[in-house]
């Protein structure tokens, strides 16, 4: 198997994985923890668990507060989706590929929460003290925006390199004639 197919085989997984281990935590939050029903559990002095319903996108922007918006959301975020897993089939540096698929699982699992639910489960609430420096997320949620910042960290940091030609040395010989 060449390098550049191990890559894409990499990201794939990971983005199974990341999709797994997010529904199996808002399992957890549903089922068993019962978080909906309890609303907040105290684990840590700076991180909590508190039920909310994002009816929205990122920082709960374009709430969809009907039938048509939610499944305009489903669609754009699907979409959204599509082209991240295109963009993979076309990648073949390994931390691009590990960046989109970060992104591919997270989506995955906010687009099944919202097919499902209506709205997107978070439920990690991070604080120091009173301050919140995120608003509640989900494990989806973390994997996107840590995608996203790799995404850009590599553009704006390890720009393509120039290609050097094939045939640079050979250029300076004069060619042989017969």
């Amino acid at each position: 198997m060449n390098s550049v197919l191990r890559n894409r085989l990499i990201g794939f997984v990971l983005a199974i994985a990341i999709f797994a281990v997010d529904q199996f935590v808002k399992w957890l939050m549903v089922g068993p923890l019962r978080l909906h029903r309890v609303g907040h559990i105290d684990l840590l002095p700076f991180f909590d668990l508190t039920w909310t319903q994002n009816f929205g996108v990122s920082l709960g922007m374009f709430t969809a507060n009907s039938m048509e918006t939610r499944w305009i959301l489903v669609g754009v975020t699907a979409l959204i989706a599509l082209v991240v897993f295109i963009w993979i089939l076309r990648e073949k540096r390994l931390w691009d590929i590990f960046g989109l698929a970060l992104i591919l699982g997270g989506a995955a699992g906010n687009i099944r929460d919202r097919i499902e639910y209506g709205y997107v489960i978070d439920y990690a609430d991070f604080h120091i003290g009173t301050w919140r420096p995120f608003l509640i997320f989900n494990l989806a949620d973390a994997a996107i925006t840590i995608g996203v910042l790799i995404i850009l960290a590599r553009s704006l940091f390890m720009g393509e390199k120039p290609s050097r030609p094939q045939s640079e040395g050979k250029a300076d010989k004069p060619a042989e004639t017969n």
